[in-house]
C-alpha cells in the first residue's frame, strides 16, 4: 500500500543529507563541518577530531584546533597533513591553526561545478523516490485497493510532493553557490 508518510520522509532524509553534503564544501570561509570526516588514531582507535580536541573558529579564514590531550597534537597534524583539504596547519605546541587561503575564481568555479554535480545526484534520489511511489500506487490500484481515481489523486499529491523537495533542493543550491561566488 502506497504511504505518502514514508515518501516523504524519505525526500526530507534526501534534502538533509544534500544540504550536510554542501556543508562540507569550503567556501573562503572557515567552517569546522569540513573536519567531520577527518581522523586520528587515539590509543589504537581512529577517533574523530570533534571527540578529542576543541575546534573554534576565531576570525573568517581561520580554524583552531585545541587537542585535550596534548599528546594527540602531532597525530591530529599528521592526518590534517594526510587529508585532502589542501591546508597546512600550523602548530604552536598547544593548539593547530587552519588557516584558509582566499579562493581564485578558477577554484570557486570549480566548486560550483562540484556542488552542480551533488545536487543533481540528490535530485535523482528524490525523483527515484517518487518512482518508487509510483510503483507503490500502481500495484495497489492493480490489487483493488484503491480506484483509479484514488490512483489519480495519490499521483498527483506525490508529484506536488516531489517538486517542493527539488524546488528545496534548488535553493539550497543557488544559495551555496551565491556563497561560492562572493568575494
Amino acid at each position: 500500500m502506497f504511504d505518502q508518510k514514508e515518501m516523504q520522509k524519505r525526500m526530507t532524509k534526501t534534502v538533509e543529507s544534500f544540504k550536510e553534503d554542501i556543508g562540507k564544501i569550503r567556501a573562503g570561509r572557515a567552517n569546522p563541518r569540513i573536519l567531520d570526516d577527518i581522523t586520528f588514531e587515539y590509543y589504537g582507535v581512529q577517533t574523530p577530531l570533534a571527540h578529542a580536541a576543541t575546534i573554534n573558529v576565531p576570525e573568517a579564514r581561520l580554524i583552531t584546533i585545541q587537542p585535550w590531550d596534548a599528546k594527540n597534537l602531532k597525530p591530529i597534524e599528521k592526518a590534517l597533513l594526510a587529508s585532502d583539504l589542501g591546508i597546512t596547519p600550523s602548530n604552536d605546541g598547544k593548539v593547530i591553526r587552519l588557516p584558509f587561503p582566499p579562493l581564485t575564481e578558477e577554484r570557486r568555479k570549480e566548486l560550483v561545478k562540484e556542488m552542480n554535480k551533488r545536487l543533481e545526484e540528490a535530485r535523482i534520489a528524490v525523483r527515484n523516490i517518487r518512482r518508487d511511489g509510483m510503483d507503490e500506487i500502481a500495484k495497489a490500484e492493480k490489487s483493488n485497493e484503491m480506484t483509479e481515481d484514488d490512483r489519480r489523486d495519490a499521483e498527483d499529491e506525490l508529484q506536488k510532493l516531489t517538486d517542493r523537495f527539488i524546488k528545496d533542493l534548488d535553493a539550497l543550491g543557488k544559495e551555496k553557490e551565491k556563497e561560492l561566488l562572493e568575494i
